[in-house]
């Protein structure tokens, strides 16, 4: 039996298009984090549809977003993931895995972080 809604929270995205809708800027609003029209230059969504038991995602990303900028957005993505993946299962063993492959990931890009 699931629990009963209590609240709602809206997480609103918008993209401006040009006239290729090639997405040019997005922004986003998160009311209960206090954020207001924050500017983005990439964006990974991804939601888990029960019924298909299938993942549906929106990848975008701005003209703005540099090749070297993209290195680094996907880096610290897997990273959360991993912490994500870990917190969600308590598989810490494979989660190390992926941490692991992280580094080699950032060694390859050259884009390891300073110490």
């Amino acid at each position: 039996m699931s629990e009963v809604i209590k609240k709602k929270s809206t997480i609103e995205i918008e993209v401006g298009l040009n006239e290729n809708n090639v997405p040019q800027e997005i922004k986003w609003t998160a009311e209960d984090g206090k954020v207001s029209q924050e500017e983005a230059r990439a964006m990974l969504l991804a939601l888990w549809d029960p019924r298909s038991k299938n993942t549906m995602k929106i990848d975008l990303w701005t003209t703005e977003m540099s090749v070297e900028e993209m290195k680094v957005f996907f880096h610290q993505t897997l990273l959360t993931m991993a912490d994500t993946f870990e917190k969600a299962t308590g598989e810490q063993a494979i989660s190390e895995d992926l941490r692991d492959y992280c580094f080699h990931f950032a060694e390859k890009m050259n884009i390891m972080p300073e110490s």
